[in-house]
């Protein structure tokens, strides 16, 4: 019979797979059980088997279970498991290959011939009232309960019903049974897809643990049931001479049963062995940007302080001002025009600390953020699923760049240390250091929006980057909503009980905005593993902000721009340019209103300042088109010699000149159509709270920000109608009224700064 070759598809683990070879016959076929031999054992003993399996080039692995495929689906998501060549399950009644899942031909056809059907045997069982029908997945099998007493009583008559339809009866434990095709079960399956594949019976080991795995031993090859089996599968192989009693449960019982029978004559250390960490790094702080800006000047390349407006760098810097040994990993684009790269570099002013920078070529840096991470997932992750361009290359790519991440963050990890991952760029980087090292504190946190699950699951490597993210100790979002998508999204994928839940209010919003929740959860358990979950918003760089606001040379830009304007109102809006931020549904509610309120004409200027994506960003160009002729449209309908009712800067403000725009503005109009979170908002409610102001803050309740401020103007922008309607309530807002809201959000956004976000996130990344 010809022999059949599973092809290695392998994409959910950003780990580099077993070496590929040619056909040839494998040095061990491991057919094991799973649950309590495959997936038991000590957390040492299976990283050490998974290991052996994923590097050693002539094991084959095939998974035999009586669970349903659709039930083994979660375990192919985990990237700590490897991934088999074959999969045997519904208690031998389904047979797959392991990387494709497709039907292994000729064989399950032949299994398929003799199946009745499942609504055949459900109907011909029906008048026994004792079976009670398993609601667990399976197919061309029916499973069912039946207390040990009652099934004394109609085993006989089960029996006979079973056969009249072609059938065959296998009992588990006294209490369950399963109505199976002709000649199927474990064993007799396994011989036949050997003698399929040509596989050497002598070459193959079996692994169970319960009375139900007998018939692999009994089919004639090498067994091994584990530490811990069930008494009467060791009572029954007791007599066969090729079944080998392990003292280790699990894994551990495998790799003894490897030894004892000699499959594998080479030294397997190499192998087996985890990869040491040789770091001194107490924290790492993985972030794909490093903590410095290069540039080029007087042509000679130079670095310096971050410019960031949003002080999440300088945030994340102060955890190093302790003393404490740390390691920053970023990237760093290997250029040969730029000199010699370094890949360490001392941070002056951290002594304790070295940022270590990936290598990443030009082309990949392209191929990894600025095509693949805002082209694929950026439009997915903000609810437009419709623009993401999905390329299989790309994603390779996205892969060998989070490998290197990990690789670099493992090597400068002390034993033990806490590691704090950064958004979504790097959601393979879990998987791979968790395999490398076990021994980390993994923390990462969504700097974006994660979406709802019918939007998330249109990504095609979904199940894998669920799978990495499970493998933290800790994972945070903005806001509760965003933690209960994840939750969603993870249910969708696996089996998953949530441990520990909690109330939202009074912290968060919970029916007074779009992205409310009343209770989130915070702990959950997805197979072996415990993780936890929480709710951390950003804050912003209240101190910095106050600093600014005492600088002579921003004092005089308030008084410009104040001056400028006059007795006008000033409507501010400071936004990149990005499809997501609404602006255009803006533009159109600003002309709505002026067509709708002339008495408005000459007494608001809506100020709009668009920061420019880069150049390679080709995919904003036509929107920067459009936004441009809208405001062109506006000012040529209603504008005055006195009055151009919109100003629109489309470039980027250093952040002394963004906080002048603050402190002069009177509305704050922030519309994304949807937004992880918003700093914006929060600059603006610092600057004025600071300046002691009475600027109205106006926020899209779909931006994460909306969930936390209380007090501010919420709006629908998807509604045009509500855009205007709340636009002119801010306008016409009283003194008095304004005065309390600033004074709400204020308190807020000072209190909940970001500094303290930082420290919170921390915190509970230790208590996981």
């Amino acid at each position: 019979m010809t022999a059949v070759t599973a092809t290695p598809l392998r994409s959910d683990s950003s780990a580099p797979r077993k070496p590929s070879r040619a056909r040839s016959e494998p040095a061990l076929i491991l057919a094991t059980d799973l649950d309590g031999t495959f997936l038991a054992g000590t957390l040492e003993q299976r990283q050490r088997l998974y290991r052996l399996i994923d590097q050693h080039p002539g094991i084959q692995l095939v998974f035999i279970t009586g669970r349903g495929l659709e039930a083994v689906l979660p375990l192919l998501n985990d990237p700590a498991i490897p991934r088999p060549d074959f999969i045997v399950c519904d208690v031998g009644a389904t047979v797959v290959d392991g990387h494709s899942l497709q039907p292994l031909q000729p064989l399950q056809a032949r299994i398929d011939a003799s199946w009745p059907g499942d609504q055949v045997v459900a109907a011909e069982l029906r008048r026994f009232g004792q079976l009670q029908r398993q609601d667990v997945p399976q197919e061309r099998r029916c499973s069912y309960y039946c207390a040990p007493d009652a099934l004394a009583q109609i085993r006989d008559e089960v029996e006979a019903t079973a056969a009249a339809i072609g059938c065959e009866v296998l009992y588990s434990a006294n209490r369950y049974l399963d109505i199976l095709p002709p000649d199927t079960d474990k064993g007799r399956t396994l011989r036949a897809l050997a003698d399929q594949l040509a596989f050497a019976h002598a070459r193959i080991l079996v692994a169970g643990d319960t009375l139900n795995d007998l018939s692999m031993y009994m089919a004639g090859f090498r067994g091994v049931c584990v530490g811990e089996s069930e008494p009467a599968l060791l009572e029954a192989t007791d007599v066969l001479a090729e079944a080998y009693h392990a003292h280790a449960p699990g894994c551990g019982g495998i790799l003894e049963a490897i030894e004892h029978f000699g499959f594998l004559q080479e030294d397997t250390t190499d192998y087996a062995a985890r990869e040491p960490g040789n770091g001194k790094a107490e924290l790492v702080m993985v972030y794909h940007r490093p903590p410095f800006e290069e540039v080029v000047e007087d042509g000679r390349f130079a670095r310096r302080r971050p410019t960031s407006p949003n002080g999440i760098i300088p945030s994340l810097l102060s955890f190093f001002d302790d003393g404490r040994k740390g390691s920053w990993v970023a990237w760093g684009v290997d250029d040969a025009k730029a000199g010699k790269f370094e890949r360490r570099v001392q941070m002056e002013e951290h002594p304790n600390l070295t940022c270590t920078r990936v290598a990443l070529s030009k082309q990949e840096v392209d191929a990894f953020y600025r095509r693949f991470s805002k082209e694929a997932f950026w439009p997915m992750l903000h609810a437009f699923w419709e623009r993401a361009r999905f390329r299989e290359d790309d994603w390779q790519v996205f892969k060998q760049v989070n490998r290197k991440f990990a690789e670099a963050t493992a090597a400068e990890a002390a034993p033990g240390a806490t590691v704090w991952l950064h958004d979504y760029n790097l959601w393979m980087v879990p998987a791979r250091l968790r395999e490398l090292r076990p021994d980390l504190k993994i923390g990462f946190f969504h700097h974006t929006h994660f979406p709802s699950a019918d939007v998330f699951n249109v990504v095609p490597w979904r199940r894998e980057i669920i799978g990495s993210l499970l493998c933290c100790d800790y994972v945070g979002f903005h806001i509760p909503r965003q933690v209960e998508n994840f939750v969603d999204v993870v249910r969708g994928a696996m089996p998953v009980e949530v441990l520990a839940q909690e109330g939202c209010a009074p912290r968060f919003l919970t029916y007074g905005s779009a992205v409310g929740l009343d209770t989130m959860a915070t702990r959950l358990r997805a197979g072996e593993r415990e993780i936890r979950l929480g709710a951390h918003p950003i804050g912003t760089d209240v101190g910095r902000i106050r600093g600014l606001l005492a600088n002579p040379d921003v004092r005089n830009d308030i008084f410009k721009l104040r001056r400028e304007i006059g007795a006008r109102k000033l409507v501010l809006s400071i936004e990149r340019l990005d499809y997501t931020k609404g602006t255009l549904a803006k533009l159109e509610a600003f002309e709505r209103l002026l067509e709708t309120r002339a008495h408005l004409h000459g007494k608001v200027t809506l100020l709009m300042v668009c920061v420019p994506a880069a150049r390679e960003m080709t995919v904003y160009r036509n929107l920067q088109t459009q936004i441009e002729q809208a405001v062109g449209r506006i000012n040529g309908r209603f504008a005055r010699l006195d009055w151009t009712p919109v100003r629109f800067f489309a470039q980027s403000l250093r952040f002394e000149q963004v906080v002048a725009h603050y402190a002069a503005a009177q509305v704050m109009w922030i519309t994304p159509l949807r937004d992880g979170l918003n700093l914006v908002a929060k600059e603006f409610v610092a600057t004025q709270g600071i300046e002691g102001g009475g600027g109205v803050l106006v926020l899209s309740e779909f931006a994460g920000a909306a969930a936390e401020l209380k007090g501010a103007l919420l709006t629908n922008p998807h509604d045009p109608a509500d855009l205007v309607a709340t636009l002119e309530q801010a306008l016409a807002m009283p003194d008095d009224e304004a005065a309390g809201r600033l004074r709400q959000l204020y308190g807020i956004v000072e209190y909940h700064d970001v500094h303290r976000w930082g420290r919170e996130f921390l915190e509970a990344l230790a208590q996981a």
